[in-house]
This record gives C-alpha cells, sequence and structure tokens, in this order.
C-alpha cells in the first residue's frame, strides 16, 4: 500500500510541473507509477482477456495465408529487438486482421499488437509499415495503455478484467477497439513520446526512420476521400505540428536508415489483392 500511496503522491507532484522539461518528467513518473500499479503480468492477462474478447464477441478474422502472417512478423522483428531494449520482459504477439478497407493498427496490454491488411496495401514501403509498428510498440514500452486505461476505467477494474472478474470491462475495450482501433484516449505526450520510440526503433532496424513520417503525410492526403483511412487518422491526427517535431528529432539525434523493402511489401501487397 506505501509503494501505491507513493507511486501516486509522485504523479500528481509530477503533473503539477511547469518547467521546460515537465512533460518528460510527467511521462517518466507515469510509467513508473503505472509498473507499480499495473504489473506486467497482470497487463499480459488483460491483453489475453482482450483478444479472447475480440475473438469471441467482436468476430475479428484473421488471415489465414502463411506468408502474410509470417512477412509481418519477420518485418516485427528486428524492431521489437530494440523495443526491447526499453522494456524488456514483454512477450510480443503479432496478429494480422484481414479487413483491407480499413487502415488501423493498435495494440493492446501485455504486447498484443494488431495489423490490418489495409493498412499494409496503403503503405508504399516497409519502412512505414515500421514506422507504424514501432509506433505501437512505443506505447506498449511507455506504459502507456496501462496509464490510459487506470484512468479511464480505475485501478482495481482493470486488475479483476486482467483476472477474469470483470468481464464488462474487457468488453467495453474490445468493442471500442474493433470500433475505432483504440479505446485509449492517450495524452498528447504519449503520442509525442510513441513517435519519438517509433522513429528510433525503426532507425535501430536499419529502416528509413521517415517512414511514419510519410505515412502521416499520406493519410491526411486522403482525408475525406477514403473512409477506411479514418480509422488510424482519428487516432493519430499528424497536425503540421506533430509533423515537424518527428522531423526535428530525427535530426538532432541522427536517426539514419536507408532501408525502405518497396519491392518486398509489393509482393505482399499482390497477394493480398488477390
Amino acid at each position: 500500500m506505501k509503494r501505491i500511496l507513493s507511486a501516486v503522491l509522485t504523479l500528481s507532484v509530477a503533473m503539477g510541473l511547469t518547467s521546460g522539461c515537465a512533460s518528460v518528467k510527467k511521462m517518466n513518473v507515469g510509467r513508473t507509477a503505472a509498473s507499480i500499479l499495473i504489473s506486467d503480468e497482470q497487463e499480459a492477462q488483460l491483453g489475453a482477456q482482450v483478444k479472447q474478447e475480440l475473438e469471441t464477441k467482436e468476430k475479428i478474422k484473421y488471415v489465414e495465408d502463411s506468408a502474410v502472417v509470417d512477412y509481418v512478423r519477420n518485418l516485427s522483428t528486428p524492431i521489437l529487438q530494440q523495443a526491447n531494449k526499453d522494456r524488456q520482459g514483454v512477450k510480443w504477439k503479432i496478429h494480422v486482421i484481414d479487413d483491407p478497407k480499413t487502415v488501423n493498427a493498435f495494440a493492446t496490454p501485455g504486447g498484443y499488437l494488431y495489423v490490418y491488411t489495409g493498412l499494409l496495401l496503403a503503405a508504399d514501403n516497409e519502412a512505414e509499415v515500421a514506422g507504424v509498428m514501432g509506433h505501437e510498440a512505443g506505447h506498449v514500452t511507455g506504459r502507456h495503455s496501462a496509464q490510459a486505461l487506470m484512468l479511464q476505467y480505475g485501478q482495481q477494474a482493470l486488475i479483476d478484467a486482467a483476472l477474469g472478474k470483470n468481464s464488462g470491462t474487457v468488453s467495453q475495450i474490445a468493442a471500442s477497439l474493433a470500433g475505432s482501433g483504440t479505446s485509449l484516449a492517450f495524452s498528447r505526450g504519449n503520442e509525442t513520446e510513441a513517435d519519438e520510440l517509433g522513429a528510433k526503433y525503426t532507425s535501430g532496424a536499419r529502416y528509413d526512420p521517415r517512414g511514419l513520417v510519410t505515412f502521416f503525410q499520406k493519410l491526411a492526403s486522403q482525408e475525406g476521400k477514403t473512409p477506411g483511412f479514418m480509422k488510424w487518422l482519428s487516432t493519430h491526427p499528424p497536425s503540421a505540428d506533430r509533423v515537424k517535431h518527428l522531423n526535428s528529432y530525427i535530426s538532432s539525434k541522427g536517426l539514419s536508415g536507408s532501408e525502405l523493402g518497396a519491392d518486398r511489401l509489393a509482393t505482399i501487397k499482390a497477394r493480398l489483392r488477390k
């Protein structure tokens, strides 16, 4: 109990910071508090519960083509290896959802990453897919899911859900994920950190770290034209400031990478179109 009270008090103090580095301190304290209030095991249990709910009640359909599934998992491997440097012990699970009309990807607690085939079809190269997956992995390593869910549902409700004692909360989370791609109201600071981590992870995997930038720009250009494009865009609005910050971050950190993988992705897109 003392550890929990300490975490809450520390988080409260952080929320009052107004200095130039306040946002960074808030994120670090929020991450620490989340790790104390919700354990890795509880996050993993919650992620498993949400997965089951997505499959049984939301009826999401996974891709059955092993070539496509293996492709996404192989693409993800070096990115997630980078992510594990920031948060060890995450047992990542990659799932490809068969929905070519929806451009989306999301992560749930416990390292569950879901990618829609619509996102693969919309991307021009692997660097863009890698950028999105790196961003979603950043939400997991940053413990953003735990932070957001605690604020939305409360700590005890999440623990009960993870233990199978609160099916109502799990149903709400799964229904929102299936409907809009996220039930997690990430803060602007969370999104900024996920952008930065995504760029770092893709660069570490030798992909062009500006893939996330070009994907943002692509989605923005399609706004209002293709409904399916709005899924990821609606929860990750690529404002001019956001794109500018990401470009600045990449330059200031000297992040680089030349891999695009356009030809490999083109082969997979051809399989999906069949």
